[in-house]
């Protein structure tokens, strides 16, 4: 027996339509296009809207449409100036039961189509998502985006009538990585909003969840998010060095709360100001060190006009860290500088770490900074406590880790750490872990110091080149783990050649991240002599693109 499914005839074979956009984007296109195409028979058709490209982007949809009757283009006449308009305007041109949404320069995984229109069909659900990854390219590096809101792959589905009772769904602005059943988008009128609006995601989803559908989530990876981070020109979200990216983005905000509110879900709305506290918040925070006093001061004042509107409950729900920078915003007109800046761009990392100095107020409670206490940190169970440790590398043919553990007003010891580990995991190359026990020595000024080493060439043997992030975990008793980023506090990038009989070679270098972390890059002496090089021509090439 067929299942029925909303919007479709009983015994009948739903189709998809894949509703593209697309500006002066000649490069990526047709990888897109065809990503749609592979999926296979349930894709009916392939709906292009080109923005009004002024590059060889039309040339290529004409050989593409020529070369497959179900790439349909609609070519506009005015660029829109942002991503709603044409995304409004392929969904209004679909046929088919169901739509899908892809960017000109992503692609959809293998299978996506089916395994969703598989699910929305056997649920019966308005709305199936799937995992959204994101490659860095040329790296290749992938990281899934809120995988934590989706099964294990196999696993069975997870049902929702309504976010209501998950709204850490919230967190998922994303329309692409959902199949649509396309009579209920008309029916609540969900669609981007038009004209030159940024994170038209944000509204876009806010409407979505406010229309309560029975969504569907998945465990597959459905769509391939390509972050091309020199590219000559960044993506709208990657433009993080302009304040106006920062306004758009709380303007955008703004909007999915009132959309929430309205519809009758102020605990939604709730659960998206401390989403906003929690994620987009510490998203900047962790990067103001390196910004210009110019764009701090400006980005200061919208951040504390819009946390100003949100009341006591949203900081109240959010995470330990958010909470006090939400309260630090709060609390200074004007921007924080120095250590105290800091200290703020630490607890704003992900873990987040509580770097010394460790301030007190005058009866010795703990503070941020002066009229700012560390609320509820005395009460933390130990697996959550803000460690932060600092890391140094002596670079050769076996690199020595020396690193500290800091004691944030004593509660680390007093919860008595029983272990310590040193995990190094790939942040470039294939996904590994090289993991090394540590013995804690007292520190005479309070923490612990460890020391270990790694082959270079154990990790040089991994690929022809990868870059390593270092953490250290600390066991307890009661069976928790804290786990922190190694802190490279003032290191900027040294580098070795290192070498072994037999002419084996290998580069090492250790380095600072923007975040202040302690990274390592290892490759072959030969072959990653080239790669490097072919990076940096990238990169200028990039620059002067």
């Amino acid at each position: 027996m067929t299942a029925s499914t909303p919007g479709t005839t009983p015994g009948a074979t739903p189709q998809v339509s894949i509703v593209v956009i697309v500006y002066d984007d000649a490069a990526h296109i047709a990888d897109a296009v065809r990503s749609a195409l592979s999926q296979g028979s349930c894709v009916a058709e392939v709906v292009v809207v080109d923005d009004a490209s002024t590059d060889a982007t039309p040339e290529r949809l004409t050989r593409l449409a020529a070369a497959d009757p179900r790439v349909r283009v609609i070519t506009r006449t005015e660029n829109s100036g942002g991503c709603g308009t044409p995304r409004n305007q392929g969904l209004t041109a679909a046929r088919s039961p169901y739509v899908m949404l892809l960017d000109s320069d992503d692609v959809l995984a293998p299978d996506a189509v089916r395994t969703l229109l598989a699910t929305a069909v056997s649920e019966q659900a308005e709305v199936t998502a799937g995992v959204c990854v994101r490659r860095e390219l040329p790296a290749g590096t992938d990281t899934p985006w809120q995988r934590d809101l989706f099964p294990a792959v196999g696993a069975p589905p997870r049902r929702y009538d309504g976010i209501d009772a998950r709204p850490e769904f919230l967190r998922d602005t994303l329309c692409v990585n959902k199949l649509y059943l396309r009579d209920f988008l008309d029916k609540h009128r969900v669609r981007f909003a038009e004209g030159a609006v940024h994170y038209e995601d944000f509204v876009f989803t806010a409407r979505l969840y406010a229309a309560r559908p029975r969504l569907v989530a998945v465990g597959e990876t459905v769509y391939l998010w390509h972050v091309r981070r020199e590219a000559g020109r960044q993506s709208i979200s990657l433009r993080r060095d302009e304040v106006r990216n920062w306004q758009d983005r709380v303007d955008a905000h703004a909007e999915a709360i009132r959309i929430l509110d309205e519809s009758g879900a102020p605990g939604l709305a709730d659960a998206a100001r401390t989403k906003f506290i929690d994620h987009d918040l510490r998203m900047y925070v962790r990067e103001l060190r390196q910004k210009p006093a110019a764009y701090r001061a400006a980005w200061w004042r919208i951040a504390r006009t819009h946390l100003a509107g949100f009341g006591p409950a949203p900081a109240a729900a959010a995470s330990p860290a958010g909470r006090w920078l939400s309260d630090l915003l709060l609390a200074r007109p004007e921007p924080v500088d120095g250590a105290e800046l800091a200290r703020a761009c630490e607890l704003a990392a992900s873990p987040p770490r509580l770097a010394p100095p460790y301030l007190t107020d005058d009866d010795g409670s703990p503070v941020l900074a002066a009229g700012v206490p560390l609320t509820g940190l005395d009460a933390l169970p130990p697996g959550r406590l803000p460690l932060a440790v600092d890391g140094s590398l002596r670079l050769g043919p076996v690199c020595v880790v020396r690193l500290r553990v800091h004691d944030p007003y004593g509660l680390v010891s007093a919860a008595g750490p029983i272990n310590a580990q040193l995990e190094l995991r790939t942040r470039l190359g294939p996904p590994l872990s090289v993991r090394r026990r540590l013995e804690l020595t007292p520190h005479a000024d309070g923490g612990w110091t460890a020391s270990t080493t790694v082959d270079a060439f154990e990790l040089r043997d991994v690929g022809e080149m990868t870059a390593w992030s270092l953490r250290v975990g600390l066991g307890f008793a009661d069976g928790s783990r804290a786990v922190t980023a190694v802190r490279a506090p003032g290191l900027g990038k040294r580098h070795a050649v290192v070498h072994r009989p037999l002419l084996r070679l290998a580069l090492v270098q250790a380095y600072g991240t923007t975040n202040g972390e302690l990274g390592l890059r290892v490759a072959d002496g030969v072959r990653g002599g080239w790669e490097v090089v072919r990076a940096r021509v990238r990169r200028i090439l990039a620059r002067l693109g």
